[in-house]
């Protein structure tokens, strides 16, 4: 099992945190700061850290043990249980922050991170901004409504670079309207526009986490990549992260999808002077596609209503917030049947300014 690692302040002791305000380390019980890379040695000797050790859990039964990872922690005592795709949590019961070696070495270590730059305190905001002028939001919702939940989570990207030969054809229209003194006319022309190059792409992601609803994550785009540095833990420190249970083998295909609609979309757009263009086929083949591992940063935001759960999601770069609301079917019912209402009374006033009454 992986070997858990603690940055300690050395002033006092207590257990560093990243600030995503100031970019730094910083303790929070004696407020000194500290550069990341002051502490980069902690990355060549992750495996001589002992603030933690790992222990093998005999007395779970198999079946339980499935999935799981149990360390303990040697500040408190307790028990730290994790999923074994975990790759940074804190301790429950000291709350020390406390990152897995082991799932952030050889091959499981990321080649980049895009630190936090938005806090918990901006997340929050953020959400309750999100309610407002939602008219058919439900009241007790918006005014009643608690976060159940809410992490910041550095979620797993798989980052592909690739070439890519495309052929795309299109079927273009283009009409024309004229009249005469008996009738009006329309001609409708049709055209096949084909356009055929190579583009290439880098950093096309794709989480790497099958927690991670693949939807509420691509709504979180973009990620602004000028902001990646090389990866620390250091950065994860005072954060939840988690290694990727999906290969890049496995995203592979939803990247060259991804790819597809972005070379049919910039096709499209040299396919000018048409009223109508749709596409009527589409190949697209990768080249010498490469993929490299990155944690990005997101805020998780969990609220339940009248026994739903709803989760938002916050890019923790960015700011953008997207999540579903829900709908409060009574004022939808009232607007609905005042704008009948109010199309009526139109109708009804303009029969009458004709005398039809």
């Amino acid at each position: 099992m992986p070997d858990l690692i603690q940055y300690k302040c050395p002033n006092c002791g207590g257990a560093l945190e990243f600030s995503s305000g100031t970019q730094k380390m910083k303790c929070p019980f004696c407020d000194s700061e500290f550069d990341v890379d002051a502490l980069k040695a902690y990355d060549d000797v992750l495996k001589d850290d002992m603030q933690f050790e790992s222990t093998p859990g005999q007395e779970w039964l198999s079946e339980e043990q499935q999935g799981m990872a149990l360390y303990l922690c040697q500040s408190c005592g307790g028990q730290v249980i994790t999923e074994e795709t975990t790759a940074a949590t804190k301790c429950p019961y000291c709350g020390n922050v406390v990152v897995m070696a082991g799932n952030l070495s050889g091959e499981l270590r990321p080649d980049l991170v895009i630190p936090f730059k938005k806090d918990k305190e901006e997340a929050k905001k953020a959400l309750f901004n999100h309610f407002k002028g939602k008219k058919l939001l439900p009241r007790v919702f918006k005014d009643q409504n608690h976060i159940d939940e809410i992490k910041g989570v550095y979620v797993p990207f798989w980052l592909f670079d690739a070439n890519s030969h495309a052929d795309v054809r299109y079927h273009a229209t283009r009409v024309r309207h004229w009249s005469d003194s008996r009738y009006n006319y329309t001609e409708t022309s049709h055209f096949a526009a084909t356009r055929v190059g190579d583009v290439d792409f880098q950093g096309v992601p794709c989480d790497g986490s099958s927690k991670m609803d693949d939807a509420l994550m691509d709504s979180l785009e973009p990620f602004d990549m000028s902001e990646a540095v090389d990866f620390q833990t250091a950065y994860l420190a005072g954060y939840l992260a988690d290694k990727f249970d999906v290969t890049a083998e496995d995203s592979t295909e939803r990247a060259r999808l991804r790819i597809k609609r972005s070379v049919e979309d910039l096709f499209r757009t040299t396919v000018t002077g048409y009223s109508s263009v749709n596409v009527e086929s589409s190949g697209v083949v990768l080249k010498h596609a490469h993929a490299r591992y990155g944690l990005f940063p997101v805020w998780i935001l969990n609220t339940t209503w009248r026994g739903n759960k709803y989760v938002f999601a916050m890019n923790g770069q960015t700011g953008k917030l997207v999540g579903d609301l829900p709908c409060d079917k009574g004022k939808a019912a009232r607007v609905l049947w005042l704008t009948a209402l109010g199309v009526a009374l139109a109708a009804y006033g303009i029969f009458l300014w004709l005398g039809v009454f």
